[in-house]
């Protein structure tokens, strides 16, 4: 089939996956590897009553910390190397196992309305839709 490729997960790398906390940033951020974000990023950030703020690069970044729904688990992905073309199998790797991460609003408070905290209460949701019907 043309235009199609395979995915492979390599599920044995679970277990050696990392920890590490997970941040969900409202930009993009050209590097590829790991970050020292301990020590210049989570160090600054402030607790308010509801939410988080901190400021990265000069902009105010509002944040929530949510977790992932019961049952789940997440995972940062992570490819090895590129296919030069779709057909070309890919493969990935787990490289971080979360239960939960904060995700940053650009200066915009977090609300149940973001798209992460409606996506953190989808599996509920679709739980009622397709469950068995009582009478």
């Amino acid at each position: 089939m043309s235009g199609t490729s395979v995915i492979r997960v390599d599920l044995a790398s679970v277990s050696r996956a990392d920890g590490e906390p997970v941040h969900l940033l409202p930009c993009e951020v050209e590097h590829d590897g790991p970050a020292q974000v301990d020590r210049f990023f989570s160090a600054a950030v402030k607790e308010r009553e509801s939410d988080k703020s901190v400021s990265f690069r000069g902009r105010g970044l509002r944040g929530r910390e949510v977790s992932c729904p019961e049952g789940y688990t997440g995972l940062v992905l992570k490819e090895d190397h590129r296919p030069v073309s779709e057909e070309e199998e890919r493969s990935l790797r787990v490289r971080t196992v979360f239960s939960s991460l904060t995700y940053w609003n650009l200066e915009t408070p977090p609300s149940s309305d973001d798209g992460v905290a409606m996506a953190m209460s989808w599996p509920d949701i679709a739980g009622a839709i397709h469950g068995p019907v009582e009478d």
